[in-house]
């Protein structure tokens, strides 16, 4: 066991995954949280931190999920869930929240994904099913635009097979994009303009050894 591996507890429960996404962006940074899971990072930033949020539906300055009196139906996320707003928030049209998401006017951006290459590829528009919705929104915006991506997800898919991979074979979000991925058992850095080697920053649950054997790429 090493100081990066923690076998003494289980895989991160979704809540604590946020505060762990929480706890490594940088200070002052200017952070779009996509819709779904990494809406939920907001709610860990500490008050101190100095991060502004930016909501690609016109908001800067968004704070973290609103509760009871709080809840102002006009005041919401890109995903429509209620929030709070910090001092000095503004307002904008959608057209200039799209602007400082191409202009790469954002620090970091945090996105899920349905796969992650090695090579920082990302996959999480569309799975390529018949049935799926594709759900392209603003990610590819915010993936090419931020100056870092990092992607939150399970690591195995329900069927059990990886979604940490060699090459993606849904349909990309963008190519080369990724530079850190947080999942339930690891959190990975990827280096995008390497040779696909993944470096394993920290486990739970789960030895690298037993990644090793789980994943089909390299790690270090």
């Amino acid at each position: 066991m090493t100081e990066r591996e923690h076998l003494d507890r289980g895989p991160l429960e979704r809540r604590e995954m946020a505060a762990v996404v929480a706890r490594d962006i940088p200070p002052a940074s200017y952070v779009n949280l996509g819709i779904g899971q990494p809406t939920t990072v907001a709610d860990y930033l500490a008050p101190d931190s100095q991060v502004i949020l930016h909501t690609e539906n016109g908001m800067l300055g968004m704070g973290r999920a609103a509760v009871g009196d709080e809840i102002d139906p006009d005041l919401t996320n890109a995903g429509k869930l209620p929030v709070t707003e910090t001092p000095g928030a503004s307002y904008f049209h959608h057209a200039d929240s799209f602007a400082m998401m191409r202009g790469g006017h954002l620090d970091v951006c945090v996105l899920g994904a349905f796969q992650v290459s090695a090579r920082g590829d990302l996959a999480n528009w569309h799975t390529g099913a018949p049935d799926a919705i594709p759900a392209v929104g603003g990610a590819m915006d915010l993936a090419i635009g931020a100056k870092s991506v990092f992607v939150m997800m399970n690591l195995f898919a329900k069927d059990g097979t990886a979604k940490l991979v060699t090459d993606c074979t849904y349909p990309l979000t963008g190519k080369r994009c990724v530079s850190r991925v947080y999942t339930e058992h690891a959190v990975f850095d990827i280096d995008a303009s390497g040779d696909g080697r993944v470096h394993v920053r920290q486990t739970f649950g789960i030895s690298v050894a037993e990644l090793r054997e789980r994943l089909d790429i390299e790690l270090s």
